[in-house]
């Protein structure tokens, strides 16, 4: 993406919970991003660590995160943008097609398949090495986040 918001100007995370690295596109319906995983991560000593792999609920986690910046981005600079957060709010269907290790680059692609009455269904699709390592559907509203210092 050549230029606009980054990353952590439009979704709450931040490492080491942000799985999204880069925009590298969107439209009005779909975005792509990507992320390179670290050779380094400490999960990877825990999660087979004779044959390391980034955890299923990780990859749906980066799916969701794109799918968070495609619902800001549309929301950018709108009265709703302030009306809370995208959380997801089911998933359905997911499949696991192969794995993803260390060293590798996972591409998303989210699209929306729905609007209605501010609940977004989306479908997800994430790559690694030009093959589908994840296919979901899931969907997302506004939530209020809470100030918990209070």
């Amino acid at each position: 993406m050549s230029s606009g918001p980054g990353v952590t100007d439009l979704i709450p995370h931040r490492p080491p919970f942000l799985w999204v690295d880069t925009i590298l596109e969107y439209d009005a319906v779909s975005i792509s991003t990507e992320k390179h995983i670290d050779n380094n991560l400490d999960l990877f000593k825990g999660h087979y660590p004779e044959h390391p792999i980034l955890p299923g609920v990780i990859l749906c986690e980066a799916l969701f995160q794109t799918g968070a910046l495609l619902i800001a981005l549309l929301l950018k600079d709108s009265a709703a943008e302030k009306d809370g957060v995208p959380v997801i709010t089911r998933i359905e269907d997911a499949r696991f097609k192969r794995p993803v290790g260390p060293g590798d680059t996972i591409r998303m692609q989210v699209q929306i398949r729905e609007e209605l009455a501010g609940v977004w269904f989306l479908r997800g699709i994430l790559r690694v090495n030009k093959k589908v390592a994840v296919k979901l559907n899931f969907a997302c509203t506004l939530a209020q986040m809470s100030d918990s210092s209070q």
